[in-house]
């Protein structure tokens, strides 16, 4: 299992923690699955009011898509088959609030679930970071997410910029993506804290909360959403392209601002 799950009754808010710390918390298909699963799980679950999520090992709370991961597209370019299309809480129809927890990298397809929390608490070593150009790939799902968040400006550059820069942590709260900072180590500690107050109120009004915040904002990102399929599918470069661009990745150093 690649997904660590527990639940303190008491407080009624369950911890979620990506667990191949190895591989910086990247999601193969099985991982992906496991997500699926567990948004899909707690909607059926009243003990869960809340839910944390996080990475393991300190070093990266999730670094996108495995790149072992063998993934077969189709030819049209209408079309696109994406692991991580259903990883979110949202995308598996859960209102209860998520509070993502990070530690160390967040990069590439790790917003997909950072765009589907309700806010984030990161530590001051934490980075955010977007590949996708680096490698001849588009950010399409990532920039579009990190677009509710951030302003018009910060979204661009980071996607634009790829791996030649890293968004540091009080950027990131400077900036909107990060709610709240803490000292190294203290991320989770303060996401659970948050988390159990909101888990602490009835639990209709809160669901409907959630709802109501995510509907300001449903319309435009639908729409966005709906065309990215086809900018990746024209953009990308072909997959052994892509792998020959990632294979010389230690080549150009980065900055973090």
């Amino acid at each position: 299992m690649a997904l660590r799950t527990e639940t303190d009754k008491e407080t009624g808010v369950a911890l979620v923690t990506l667990d191949r710390p190895a591989k910086h918390n990247a999601i193969d298909l099985a991982t992906a699955a496991e997500l699926t699963a567990a948004w899909r799980a707690f909607r059926f679950d009243d003990e869960v009011r809340a839910v944390v999520l996080t990475g393991a090992g300190g070093r990266a709370f999730c670094t996108g898509i495995d790149r072992g991961v063998d993934v077969p597209q189709p030819s049209s370019p209408y079309t696109i088959d994406d692991p991580l299309i259903a990883i979110g809480p949202k995308a598996n129809d859960l209102w209860k609030p998520v509070i993502a927890a990070v530690e160390g990298m967040a990069c590439g397809g790790a917003f997909y679930l950072l765009g589907e929390a309700e806010f984030v608490i990161a530590s001051e070593e934490a980075t955010f970071f977007d590949p996708h150009t680096t490698y001849g790939m588009v950010s399409a799902f990532e920039a579009i997410s990190m677009a509710q968040r951030m302003p018009f400006g910060e979204v661009a550059r980071m996607a634009l910029m790829g791996t030649a820069e890293r968004v540091s942590a009080r950027r990131a709260y400077e900036t909107g993506l990060v709610s709240e900072l803490t000292a190294p180590g203290g991320a989770v500690a303060a996401a659970q804290r948050a988390a159990a107050v909101i888990a602490s109120y009835p639990t209709g009004a809160v669901q409907g909360t959630v709802r109501a915040v995510w509907s300001a904002r449903e319309a435009a990102r639908s729409q966005a959403m709906a065309h990215a399929p086809h900018l990746v599918a024209l953009g990308n470069l072909p997959p052994e392209r892509q792998a020959e661009l990632f294979g010389g990745r230690g080549a150009g150093g980065f900055r973090t601002r």
